[in-house]
């Protein structure tokens, strides 16, 4: 067991409000290495109360497969407490928030209502259990004032399931079969994921009229002439034929232009063809390009538009790759500057220098220029890296020290159960956030604290995550960073007490430095740091 797990019940840990330090020299922003929060809009925080049930969805339903009442305001809420600045976060990606389909579908599991925002019935309306258009405005405003990228996530490859309330879209814009074997290129992007959802023929470039439920949908909420001058304008500017893809494209980019979001999470990315994801790029960049000319004192840097892709099984060691068995295609050739890497969770049961010579040895090579984003539990993963919570500490001290971007789960660094009684398959990963434990439990405080420490050094240092990783000392274990003019010295699994490490080729002498998990400071002398803190993690900046 590594010393790390055991950090707070030997020490008490000092304020991370009052340590917070970035070091000499504010550092820029790079998504490389991002320290990223990923919820589930409906499971974060309830900030209204009043949208919790809309559309009739009063059916019962299995447990954890209805809407519990997360929602936008309930965000913005914890943007103003400073929830996720204490963290270090800099990036927050949320489950998607257009209107879901209306009725509950009962696939074997019970009755399960589109709380999670995958289930798209009308990609141009926000789903009013999650709030308004005023209340994102409001949310990218706020995180994007403390320096906070808002994420969201991008559907394309289907629409919601058929329901009684919920008709099937026309044969020019999906198929509901065959259903996919994912034995090779075809049998995993010309099919249905499962049964009873749709599949939009993304592969298509025949023009296609609307639906007529959207039709009908537009003329009911007064805006079909609107939005159909606005879709008027876009294909004549944009020279595309009117398929199915294009519209979608369209709609997800409005909220770009109109919102200013920062990136795209990108829903089920191998299961359309790769060109698809390409455009939708070029369509998200034009976006951006609009937004921030129409708003030029709210852009936070000069960073592309961010899509990161899931392509369901890559991992970082297949580098640039994803092998179907019968075709071999390369997604950051095609619209990505990052995947979602399903690797760590495995490789996060190795040494921390295993894990962090391997990661920065190929996002310095074969990677260079583009990203990962690590993940120890996620929204869909049944086999998390420590689904029973044995492991937090240890945990978050990988996920955050990695190179790469790190994906903190929300309730990672509470210890939110991914276990529940009577929950079924991935319902167990999507409990509601523990703000209980957060209030009242010493030891969920605790592992907070850890995260908020170490969050907070990533955030302040793109080394962390971007840069380049090398060894100092193998026992006691210390390494550096170096990111441009940016670099840390960090030690872990160290002995209580005094901490002494030769640093005659990073610091130069009368250097001073600032562990930023203690808050001490110390002076480089003699060509050492020494330190005596009552932790076994140092985290080393220059003051």
């Amino acid at each position: 067991m590594k010393k790390t797990l055991f950090i707070g019940a030997f020490a008490l840990l000092t304020s991370c409000t009052a340590v917070q330090n970035s070091g000499s020299d504010k550092q820029p922003f790079v998504w490389e290495g991002a320290n990223l929060y990923f919820l589930l809009t409906d499971r974060f925080n309830n900030g209204n109360p009043n949208n919790d049930v809309n559309f009739n969805r009063t059916e019962k339903t299995a447990v954890l497969r209805g809407f519990e009442g997360g929602d936008l305001r309930g965000i913005i809420q914890k943007i103003d407490d400073n929830y996720f600045s204490d963290l270090g976060i800099n990036a927050i990606w949320m489950t998607p928030v257009i209107e879901q389909i209306h009725g509950a579908t009962n696939e074997g599991t019970g009755n399960t209502y589109g709380f999670h925002g995958y289930w798209t019935k009308d990609w141009t309306a926000l789903d009013p259990n999650f709030g308004t258009k005023a209340d994102l405005k409001e949310l990218v405003d706020k995180a994007h004032k403390k320096g906070i990228r808002i994420v969201l996530d991008a559907v394309i490859n289907h629409t919601g399931p058929v329901t009684p309330v919920d008709p099937v879209f026309p044969n020019s814009w999906v198929r509901t079969s065959p259903q996919c074997k994912y034995d090779n290129y075809i049998n995993t992007t010309a099919c249905t994921l499962v049964a009873n959802l749709p599949d939009i023929l993304t592969e298509s470039n025949a023009p296609a009229d609307l639906p007529k439920q959207l039709v009908d949908k537009w003329k009911s909420e007064g805006r079909y002439e609107k939005e159909m001058q606005e879709l008027d304008a876009f294909f004549t500017k944009t020279g595309y034929p009117r398929a199915p893809k294009y519209y979608i494209m369209k709609w997800l980019a409005d909220y770009i232009a109109e919102f200013g979001i920062d990136g795209y999470r990108v829903d089920t990315v191998k299961h359309t063809n790769e060109d698809v994801w390409k455009e939708f790029q070029k369509v998200c960049q034009a976006a951006f390009d609009e937004y921030r000319r129409n708003n030029p004192n709210k852009v936070l840097d000069n960073s592309k538009f961010f899509t990161v892709g899931e392509v369901y099984g890559y991992g970082i060691s297949q580098k640039q790759i994803y092998d179907f068995g019968d075709r071999k295609v390369n997604y950051f050739d095609n619209g990505f500057a990052s995947l979602i890497n399903f690797d760590f969770k495995g490789d996060a049961t190795k040494s921390y220098e295993e894990i962090f010579s391997k990661y920065s040895k190929i996002l310095n090579s074969d990677l260079k220029g583009l990203s990962v984003m690590n993940y120890t539990a996620s929204h869909d993963d049944g086999s998390p890296f420590d689904k029973d919570r044995k492991k937090t500490y240890e945990a978050g001290t990988k996920i955050l020290l990695a190179p790469g971007i790190s994906q903190v789960y929300y309730g990672d660094e509470t210890a939110r159960t991914l276990t529940v009684a009577g929950a079924e398959g991935d319902a167990n990963l999507r409990s509601n956030m523990n703000w209980n434990d957060v209030k009242n439990n010493h030891g969920t405080q605790k592992l907070l604290e850890h995260y908020q420490k170490l969050g907070k050094f990533r955030a302040n240092h793109p080394a962390v995550g971007a840069g380049i990783h090398n060894m100092i000392s193998q026992s006691p274990y210390w390494f550096t960073r170096t990111y441009g003019t940016d670099k840390v010295l960090v030690g872990l699994d160290l002995s209580f007490g005094l901490k002494e490490i030769s640093v005659a080729n990073i610091f130069a002498d009368g250097t001073k430095l600032r562990d930023a998990y203690s808050g001490k400071t110390t002076t480089v002398k003699n060509g050492k740091a020494a330190i005596d803190t009552g932790f076994g993690i140092v985290l080393f900046e220059k003051i």
